[in-house]
Order: C-alpha cells, then sequence, then structure tokens
C-alpha cells in the first residue's frame, strides 16, 4: 500500500488557499478526528461499534482525499474486532501523516 505524501496538506490549501493558521488549525482538527476513530477501533468490542469507527475513519479520510488511509479504513471495516494488526496500520498511517 502506498503512502500519500502531502495529501493531506494539498487538500486543506485547497480547500482554504494560502491560510496558513487556518490550514494548520484544520491539520490538527483532522488529526485528532482520525486519532478518536482509531482509539474507538481499539475499544471496540463488538462489530457494530467496530465498523462504525472504521467507516467514520474512512469517511473522514476521504473528505481528504487520502486514500491508503481510506483503505485501510475499509479493510478495519472487513477485520474483526480489536485486530491488532490493523491498529498498528492504522497507528503508523497516522504517525506518519502527523510528521508530514
Amino acid at each position: 500500500m502506498s503512502y500519500d505524501p502531502g495529501a493531506l496538506d494539498a487538500a486543506l490549501a485547497a480547500a482554504v488557499g494560502d491560510d496558513t493558521a487556518l490550514v494548520a488549525d484544520l491539520r490538527v482538527a483532522f488529526l485528532e478526528s482520525a486519532a478518536r476513530q482509531i482509539d474507538l477501533l481499539g475499544r471496540a468490542r463488538c462489530d457494530a461499534n467496530w465498523h462504525l469507527a472504521a467507516w467514520r475513519l474512512k469517511g473522514l479520510a476521504a473528505s481528504f482525499g487520502l486514500t491508503s488511509l481510506m483503505a485501510l479504513a475499509d479493510e478495519a471495516a472487513q477485520s474483526a474486532p480489536g485486530d491488532p494488526k490493523i491498529l498498528r496500520r492504522l497507528q503508523a498511517t497516522l504517525d506518519m501523516l502527523a510528521r508530514d
């Protein structure tokens, strides 16, 4: 799976233009929202909660054109609740996005 370097910043800049402060604020909001959904996935103990968090994460990623994160969220939705492998991959992807 490939990673979309700079996709988040490009999507934010396209949405708000050259306002770097607003881009930074939206970036933080995105990262916090994605982290919240990954946390919910980690705490989900039933299929319904697992799927809901995965679908929300996929929708959030889609809003910013982050295809790699969308694919991982889709993969999570098809995995068993609490799957440690997909949780690690999601967290690693979010960590990469946070470093960009």
